[in-house]
C-alpha cells in the first residue's frame, strides 16, 4: 500500500521515515542507574524485535550510566540504537555528562517539559545545540498528558475571543500539534538539520490520536513516531493501540510505532514489541516470523490439542527466528496451518506454505498434512506434535539457504 513520502532520518545503521520501512521501538522500566539490569532489559528487548530501545535519564547517576549500558551491550553483540528520555532536567544532564550526550543515538525532548517562560526557551535551546553539536537526531514529542500549559491558554484566549469558539477538545489537540510543529521550526532556527527531527503528538484515546496524527501529517514531511500514550494494559493496551495505528498506517501515517502497554506484574517486558511486530505483519507492512493461521475451535474440536500443536508451533518458530534470520532469509514470509477439523482445515492448510488438519470430534484419528498446496503426507499416532514439528524444520532448512 503507498506510505506516505517523508524526510528520513538515520540513528546509527536505523533509517526512519522516506522509502524505509516502519521501525519497531520499546522502552526500558528499569532504573537506568543499575546499568547491569537496564542493559539486560535493552538486550532482551533487541533480541524480541525491538529496533530502537529508549531508556529513561532522569539523574546524573542514570546519565553516567548510559555509557556502561552501551559498553555492555557491545559486548553481547548487541548494537540497537539507545535513546535517551529527557524531562525537565535534560538541559543539565547532557551538559554535565557530555559522554551521554556522545554515547546515545537520539534523543526525545518533550516540549511540555522543558521549562517554562524565559527558561523554557533557554533550555529547550541547550539541548538542541547539544543535539547539533554531536550530530544528533531528536524526537521531539508532545504528550497531551504533559501540554506547554501558556501555549494552551493562549489558545484558550483566542478561541474564547471567537464568535463560534471551538470545542475544547479541538483546542486540546491543536494545542499538542502546535507544540511539535513550533519547537520542530526552533530547533531547525537553532541549527538541527530537518533531516535530524522526528515528531510525535502522544494521545491516550484512539479518535484523539487519528484526528491529531492525520491533521499533523497534512502539515510536515517530517518523520513521525506513533503509538497511542498510556495504551494500557492486557488485551485494552492492545486493542486500543492496534484500532488507532492501524487505521492510520493504512492511510500512509507513521514511520516508527511503539506499543506502550502497562505489563502484567513481573509480565515480560518483550511483550509490546511482539505486538508492534504482529500488527506491521498482520497488515501486510512488513514480516518478522512465520505467522501460524489456528482455527477458534467449535464443537467438533472438543480436544485441546490443536490449540496445544498451534502454540506449540507458534512459539518454536518465534524462539527460532533469532538463529534463523541470517541462515534462513525469507524464513519470516513462511505460512504455517494448524487446522482442528476437516470443515476449513484441508483448505487453510492448502493456503498455506505447510498445514496439518487435525481430527475433529468423531471424525478418523488421521492427521493430513498439505506442503506448497500438495497433500504430502498422513500422520498418526502419538507423536503428531513431534512429527510436525520435524515436518516444519525441515521444510526451513530445505526451502530457505542463504
Amino acid at each position: 500500500m503507498p506510505r506516505k513520502t517523508t524526510r528520513s532520518v538515520q540513528i546509527g545503521s536505523v533509517t526512519i521515515g522516506g522509502a524505509a520501512p516502519i521501525v519497531v521501538q520499546s522502552m526500558t522500566n528499569t532504573d537506568t542507574e543499575d546499568a547491569i539490569r537496564t542493559a539486560a532489559q535493552v538486550a532482551d528487548l533487541a533480541r524480541a524485535g525491538s529496533e530502537l530501545v529508549r531508556i529513561t535519564v532522569n539523574t546524573e547517576a542514570a546519565a553516567n550510566a548510559v555509557p556502561e549500558i552501551r559498553d555492555r551491550l557491545l559486548s553481547m553483540g548487541v548494537d540497537v540504537p539507545l535513546v535517551g528520555d529527557f524531562h525537565f532536567n535534560g538541559h543539565k544532564l547532557l551538559a554535565a555528562v557530555p559522554d551521554c550526550a556522545t554515547a546515545l543515538a537520539k534523543y526525545r525532548i518533550n516540549p511540555g517539559n522543558v521549562g517554562r517562560g524565559a527558561k523554557r526557551d533557554e533550555q529547550f535551546a541547550q539541548m538542541i545545540e547539544i543535539a547539533a553539536k554531536n550530530d544528533k537526531p531528536v524526537r521531539i514529542g508532545a504528550n497531551w498528558g504533559s501540554l506547554d500549559q501558556e501555549l494552551l491558554a493562549k489558545l484558550l484566549d483566542d478561541n474564547a475571543a471567537l464568535a463560534n469558539p471551538k470545542p475544547l477538545e479541538q483546542i486540546n489537540r491543536e494545542a499538542v500539534i502546535k507544540s511539535a510543529l513550533d519547537s520542530a521550526e526552533r530547533a531547525v532556527e537553532l541549527g538541527l538539520p530537518r533531516d535530524k527531527i522526528i515528531l510525535s503528538c502522544k494521545m491516550s484515546r484512539v479518535q484523539d490520536l487519528i484526528d491529531v496524527y492525520q491533521t499533523l501529517a497534512s502539515r510536515t514531511d517530517f518523520a513521525l513516531h506513533l503509538g497511542l500514550t498510556e495504551a494500557g494494559m492486557g488485551s485494552k493496551g492492545i486493542v486500543a493501540s492496534t484500532a488507532a495505528l492501524s487505521v492510520l498506517m493504512q492511510q500512509g501515517i507513521g514511520d516508527t510505532i511503539r506499543i506502550s502497554l502497562t505489563p502484567e506484574p513481573g509480565g515480560d517486558r518483550t511483550n509490546e514489541v511482539v505486538v508492534a511486530q504482529e500488527i506491521l505483519q498482520t497488515m501486510g507492512l512488513r514480516s518478522f516470523t512465520p505467522m501460524v493461521t489456528a482455527c477458534p475451535g467449535c464443537g467438533r474440536t472438543s480436544s485441546t490439542y490443536f490449540q496445544e500443536l498451534a502454540s506449540r508451533i507458534q512459539t518454536y518458530l518465534r524462539d527460532s527466528m533469532p538463529a534463523w534470520k541470517d541462515k534462513h532469509p525469507g524464513v519470516e514470509d513462511m505460512s504455517v496451518a494448524v487446522m482442528g477439523c476437516v470443515v476449513n482445515g484441508p483448505g487453510e492448510s492448502k493456503h498455506a506454505n505447510i498445514g496439518i488438519s487435525l481430527p475433529g470430534t468423531g471424525e478418523r484419528p488421521i492427521a493430513p498434512v498439505y506442503i506448497d498446496g500438495e497433500k504430502a503426507m498422513t500422520l498418526k499416532g502419538d507423536h503428531i506434535a513431534e512429527e510436525f514439528q520435524s515436518i516444519v524444520h525441515q521444510y526451513v532448512e530445505s526451502h530457505y539457504s542463504a
